[in-house]
């Protein structure tokens, strides 16, 4: 039996997008895992797929912007008990399009010392934790 209770591990992709020095984040839909709570935009990694690709299709998928992957910021660990994810973080620039909520979803420009009003899950708080800390991840 030995292997079988191996949980699944997932490689997550999420955007800062910043604009005038806000940066962009997005309520979960009703229905989803962690409904309810606000991310940076992105989502799962695809099999064959690079982590900038992930992302670039991700956030054209949800909010109909293109972006370019810029720098890679940092990488969070996290454990939800039956699965376990990989949280890449990068700084993005938007080449085109204006943010649109295409799944639902509600999304805002926010200053990163406003951040801290809204909930987000754990591995989503690292990365508050990160801009807001080490000033980090803004614009440019």
């Amino acid at each position: 039996m030995k292997g079988q209770d191996k949980k699944p591990h997932y490689h997550v992709t999420a955007a800062l997008i910043w604009n005038n020095g806000r940066v962009l984040i997005a309520q979960r839909p009703k229905g989803c895992h962690l409904e309810g709570y606000w991310e940076f935009p992105g989502g799962k990694q695809e099999r064959g797929e690079s982590l900038g690709e992930c992302l670039e299709r991700e956030i054209w998928e949800e909010l109909g912007l293109r972006v370019k992957t810029g720098r890679a910021l940092l990488t969070v660990d996290h454990d939800y008990g039956s699965k376990a994810i990989s949280l890449h973080v990068f700084n993005c620039s938007c080449l085109a399009g204006e943010p649109k909520a295409l799944e639902g979803q509600e999304i805002r420009w926010v200053a990163p010392g406003d951040l801290i009003k809204f909930s987000f899950p754990p591995p989503d708080r690292k990365v508050l934790e990160f801009i807001c800390h080490t000033g980090k991840g803004k614009e440019g």
